[in-house]
């Protein structure tokens, strides 16, 4: 008989902490909550009388919006809060900030912060429930469960799966996310990069490392490629354009040396001609568009069961 699990957190904050049965909870939630974007009326009443706060100290496109759909489909009400036109312009904290939203009485607060750990330091300060929407370099759980969920959909099964994630891995908290849910998952996992876009000791993580692309896409199921963070370049050291793209850039030519049905993510936004070319990023391999579609259902699914954890805390305190 299959292990169930149930969810008790009131917080997402990582996929680190998570067990195999937590993710593969979220997984199967999303999926029944995949079918509710297909309606005529896209809305299921799961979280009616909640309200959820999307707090963006970055900006951000896909993922905020991504959170306020979801949050409407589930009939939620929602309030967006860009920062630079807030009180944080005025020196408030991250935590007044976060109490004085909760005063409000609103149920979820997700947050998305160039600092890493500002999710957890905000979850720890309020009894409403956190979603890390992606905090510095640390993590993005909700990325890596949308790219997983398409993998899934896409495959079948992650178990066995061999995964290569090629691009900025020293700066992305969407590669760590990856690494936590993909392996405990039980994919195979390899980064791929130049050696200063590697951090150091990250195969005590369980992953393999290249600086070849074409032995990281030899065999591979899978190839997520991440977005270049050039905004970071604080380092002589860090490659040029055109020479990331001829070393480690995706394209034609190098997909037909892999599986002729490997997979080809990016969470987003690409930096055509950079991290990959135009043909592969359109191309039939491709499926980033359905990335950004499921993220929808991934995110009602996190926002579902966060709200009914706290639920059930609160009923538990009250007693």
């Amino acid at each position: 008989m299959a292990e169930t699990a149930a969810w008790t957190r009131k917080d997402l904050l990582g996929l680190e902490d998570l067990s195999r049965q937590e993710i593969e909870l979220i997984l199967s939630t999303a999926e029944s909550f995949k079918e509710v974007s297909t309606r005529e009326i896209k809305k299921v009443p799961a979280l009616r009388g909640k309200t959820v706060v999307n707090l963006f100290y970055e900006p951000s496109t896909r993922t905020r919006v991504s959170f306020e759909v979801a949050a409407k489909r589930l009939s939620a009400d929602v309030i967006n809060i860009a920062t630079e036109t807030s009180s944080v312009r005025k020196g408030e904290t991250l935590i007044d900030t976060g109490r004085n939203i909760e005063a409000l009485k609103v149920d979820i607060v997700v947050v998305r912060h160039n600092y890493s750990g500002a999710g957890i330091m905000l979850a720890r300060h309020l009894k409403a429930s956190v979603v890390n929407a992606g905090d510095g370099w640390h993590e993005h759980p909700t990325q890596a469960l949308l790219d997983i969920f398409t993998l899934k959909e896409k495959l079948g099964k992650i178990a066995g799966l061999k995964v290569s994630i090629v691009g900025d891995i020293a700066h992305s908290r969407v590669a760590r996310s990856n690494i936590w849910g993909l392996t405990k998952l039980g994919a195979k996992v390899t980064v791929c990069a130049p050696p200063m876009l590697i951090p150091p000791a990250i195969e005590q993580t369980g992953v393999s490392v290249t600086h070849d692309i074409g032995a990281a896409l030899k065999g591979a199921d899978a190839v997520n490629v991440l977005r270049m963070q050039f905004e970071r370049d604080d380092s002589l050291a860090f490659p040029r354009q055109l020479e990331y793209f001829k070393s480690f850039g995706i394209t034609r030519e190098r997909l037909e040396k892999a599986k002729k049905d490997i997979v080809v993510m990016h969470p987003g936004p690409i930096n055509r001609g950079i991290e990959m070319s135009s043909e592969v990023a359109d191309g039939a391999n491709s499926v980033i568009l359905e990335q950004v579609t499921n993220g929808i259902a991934v995110r009602m699914a996190a926002l579902f069961l966060v709200a009914q954890a706290n639920e059930a805390i609160n009923g538990k305190a009250a007693d």
